[in-house]
């Protein structure tokens, strides 16, 4: 057992996980992902309940195994325009622009969820592992994009970034009457973080240095109440905690060859989720409301230059998330699934420079899926996913040396950095009953 876990979180914590809501995932597995991620008050898979409702798993009377595989592509793009200056630091008026394709690649993503209950009882309980959260790029160094010139011609050369979050959590639920349950799941979590450059630490004359990947351990929870009526009507509310982590123990190398460390703290921020779900016939309708902290939360919530110029934090504002979805299951085995899903920006224009690492903003995100049931036990899924940034996150370059002349963060005149991405994914899972 001890080789299969050390096992399952290897292959997971080796993966890149990229964000949708934030640098959160909007949904887990192929069913959720495929209703946009909404259930908190519909339970469709037993991932999606784990995930965002630990009270719903009480719906589920059987021991349930899931397994999900998903291929992530994304395709961000950074452009950046800096004005041009003569030999005595005046400018020309002219300017120079430049654009930079991500050259990641796919990514895969997993998803382990199994739910064991029985029908005469009251308890129900859970056990997931799942890749929750995430962001990555691969901006190459240019000579044709100001932001991506060797650092020493300026710019901030090959701009990386790979952050994965893996969380284990345990359920529980309990049906208080035969309508209401309630549920709570602690978590533990563990995260990895890779950048080049690495802004968090002090530069020097050689410029920012990059990192070795630095790993971090964290904790948290998630309790929920579902409400299930005979007449078909759910609703359901869960709140999870910060996921508080310890710091990321960054070891760095400079272009010069010089070496340092560094430490930064990067929780994951708190959710409240709210949910109201119907089923009638065919029809499984789900609605998702969420608002999630960052400005409470270590790493996103601080801002800004250190004395040394060294990054505080990303900056994040708190964001909501609007998830819907439907189910049709009037074709004999053969489940079809809709959702979309809406995000609003954490990154505001001011803040835009310190968030070239972490692109992957998705505003408008469109699924589609479907289950084939080969027998009682064993189900297979598919989903199919779309997702656009709906334009360009945008703002000026920054420089610490600049900061006292253009407050509050050092904005170069007539520069602008942006950066905007389209996602897709495919994924397929299997559920059995045991």
């Amino acid at each position: 057992m001890k080789n299969l876990f050390f096992l399952m979180c290897t292959y997971l914590c080796t993966t890149a996980m990229f964000s949708q809501a934030g640098h959160i995932m909007q949904g887990v597995g192929s069913v959720n992902m495929s209703v946009g991620g909404a259930a908190t008050a519909q339970p469709l898979d037993i991932s999606g309940a784990l995930h965002w409702n630990p009270a719903t798993i009480s719906t589920f009377d059987d021991t349930i195994l899931k397994l999900d595989i998903g291929l992530f592509f994304s395709s961000p793009e950074l452009s950046s325009t800096v004005p041009e200056f003569d030999g005595e630091g005046q400018p020309t008026g002219n300017f120079f622009s430049g654009t930079t394709e991500d050259d990641r690649g796919v990514s895969p993503m997993p998803a382990l969820a199994m739910v064991w209950g029985k029908p005469e009882s009251k308890h129900t309980f859970g056990a997931s592992i799942f890749g929750i959260s995430g962001f990555g790029v691969t901006f190459p160094e240019s000579t044709s994009n100001p932001i991506n010139m060797p650092q020493s011609m300026g710019g901030f050369g090959r701009v990386e970034s790979d952050y994965m979050l893996l969380q284990i959590g345990l359920a529980w639920a309990y049906e208080l009457t035969d309508e209401l349950s309630f549920g709570i799941q602690p978590t533990l979590d563990y995260a990895a973080l890779e950048l080049m450059p690495n802004p968090t630490a002090d530069p020097t004359q050689a410029g920012y240095p990059s990192t070795d990947k630095a790993s971090a351990i964290g904790f948290g929870g998630q309790v929920g109440l579902f409400y299930n009526s005979p007449s078909g009507i759910k609703a359901g509310v869960s709140y999870k905690t910060t996921q508080y982590f310890g710091d990321f123990d960054l070891d760095n190398t400079y272009l010069d060859g010089t070496t340092g460390t560094n430490s930064f703290n990067m929780d994951y921020p708190a959710i409240l989720s709210f949910g109201l779900g119907y089923s009638l016939g065919f029809i499984d309708l789900a609605l998702d409301y969420r608002i999630v902290d960052y400005e409470n939360t270590d790493g996103f919530s601080s801002v800004g230059w250190t004395e040394t110029g060294s990054v505080q934090g990303f900056g994040w504002q708190n964001i909501n998330i609007v998830s819907a979805g439907l189910q049709y299951k009037g074709i004999n085995k053969f489940p079809i699934r809709v959702g979309y899903t809406y995000s609003s920006n954490p990154i505001d224009s001011d803040v835009a420079f310190f968030n070239i690492p972490a692109t992957a903003i998705i505003k408008n995100a469109f699924q589609v899926g479907f289950s084939y049931e080969f027998s009682d036990k064993f189900t297979m899924d598919a989903l199919y996913h779309y997702g656009s940034s709906g334009g360009s996150t945008s703002g000026p370059l920054l420089n610490p040396q600049f900061a006292q002349a253009y407050p509050p963060y050092g904005a170069i005149p007539g520069s602008e950095v942006s950066y905007d991405m389209t996602t897709s994914m495919i994924g397929i899972g299997a559920s059995i009953k045991l």
